[in-house]
């Protein structure tokens, strides 16, 4: 397939109607739309780090989950940001593609991945700013809190995470990848004891009594992540000759 094709193909799987109002993403960069594609860089961000490997490495196109351009830009230089790293693809003629919301929100996407992940069943979704983002299940047994901390820790590979209790019991478990400190409501009132996101916020983990609910801060990078193959999936189903390599992107150290 070609850069082209490949993008129709994923915007038909990944519609754009699933995206947020705000949100920016789809075909990034695009030197040439008829190179064929024969190998696929998966990543979370397009960092200067994932753009040298993909064009030491051999990669026609690299296939992020945050989109590489997010706000607009408004002059084109080699020295610094979004702009340098543009300039620098398209000289090496990588083009860049990313599916940000929507590929939150679609099934088989970033919360059904967490959503498996946990072994939930009987999963729902529920709406988040008009959009159906979010998943809802049922653990198969009950875990105290501090055991769910352990789980995550050992399913995600975080090495840290914030955690605040209500009631210290894990059944019904409501997850959200990413930055979801503003979604406590919308999973307390679909019925959750628990609330899993990447990023929900100091003042929101201090209130989790005022919320009613458990509150698990697992990492925006590492909820995520995991989701990335279920991506590439995705890819595999319009063309399974295609090379799928990925690049782990995350450089925050915790100590």
């Amino acid at each position: 397939m070609t850069v082209y094709e490949l993008n129709k193909y994923m915007n038909e799987r990944i519609p754009r109607e699933l995206s947020c109002t705000w949100d920016n993403d789809g075909l990034m960069c695009c030197p040439d739309g008829n190179r064929e594609v024969k190998k696929i860089l998966f990543c979370m961000d397009v960092t200067p780090e994932a753009i040298d490997f993909a064009i030491e490495n051999g990669y026609d196109l690299i296939i992020s989950h945050h989109p590489l351009i997010f706000k607009g830009v408004k002059s084109v230089s080699g020295d610094f940001g979004i702009p340098a790293r543009i300039i620098k693809l398209i000289k090496n003629d990588v083009s860049v593609m990313s599916f940000h919301t929507r590929f939150d929100a679609v099934d088989g996407g970033v919360n059904d991945a967490l959503a498996e992940i946990f072994g939930l069943c009987d999963v729902e979704k529920v709406v988040c700013d008009g959009i159906e983002m979010m998943r809802i299940g049922t653990l198969k047994d009950e875990m105290t809190l501090e055991a769910f901390v352990a789980l995550v820790k050992e399913k995600l590979g975080c090495d840290h995470l914030n955690f605040a209790s209500h009631t210290g019991k894990v059944r019904r478990l409501a997850v959200l990848g990413g930055g979801g400190g503003g979604y406590i409501r919308d999973a307390q009132n679909a019925g959750a004891d628990t609330y899993l996101s990447g990023e929900i916020g100091y003042h929101n983990l201090t209130d989790c009594n005022d919320y009613r609910i458990n509150l698990v801060e697992a990492g925006h990078y590492f909820t995520e992540n995991p989701s990335l193959k279920n991506l590439a999936k995705f890819v595999l189903e319009a063309d399974s000759s295609i090379e799928c390599g990925y690049y782990q992107t995350n450089i925050i150290n915790q100590i």
